[in-house]
Order: C-alpha cells, then sequence, then structure tokens
C-alpha cells in the first residue's frame, strides 16, 4: 500500500477528520471511496466494469470500451 502526503486547508481537514469519525472509517478510507465515487479506477476495475457491461449489451469489445470512455467525459463534464 502506498502513502500520500497532501496539504488542506484547516477547516477541510476537521470536516474530513470529523466524518471519517462518525462514520467510523479510516480518513485513508474515506478518501479512498470519495476518489472511486470521483470516478478514479485502477485499470483492473475499469476493465472489469467495461467487462460486465460488455457481457450484459452483447457489445463487442472495442465498441464497449468507446462506449465506456464516452460515458466518462460526458459523467466528467467534458
Amino acid at each position: 500500500m502506498s502513502r500520500l502526503t497532501i496539504t488542506l486547508p484547516d477547516e477541510l481537514h476537521r470536516a474530513l477528520k470529523e466524518t471519517a469519525a462518525r462514520r467510523r472509517v479510516p480518513i485513508g478510507e474515506l478518501i479512498a471511496e470519495s476518489l472511486e465515487f470521483y470516478g478514479i479506477k485502477t485499470t483492473e476495475s475499469a476493465r472489469s466494469l467495461v467487462d460486465r457491461a460488455r457481457q450484459r449489451s452483447n457489445l463487442g469489445e472495442q465498441e464497449a470500451l468507446e462506449l465506456a470512455n464516452e460515458e466518462v467525459r460526458a459523467a466528467r463534464g467534458q
């Protein structure tokens, strides 16, 4: 597992600590969940998502990948 040092405004850091305590999860887990929610995924996770979508849609691998990329861009407002 990798370690990361970030700089946050004090108010945001307090809010992060409070949320983690309220949910009873480590701050790192809360940040990881937030990154995934934002759409940041490992290559393996993204491939798995595309494979599941492709199987359900009867699309070929390339068609499913193109569709997934379009959807990600749309979700990110690009």
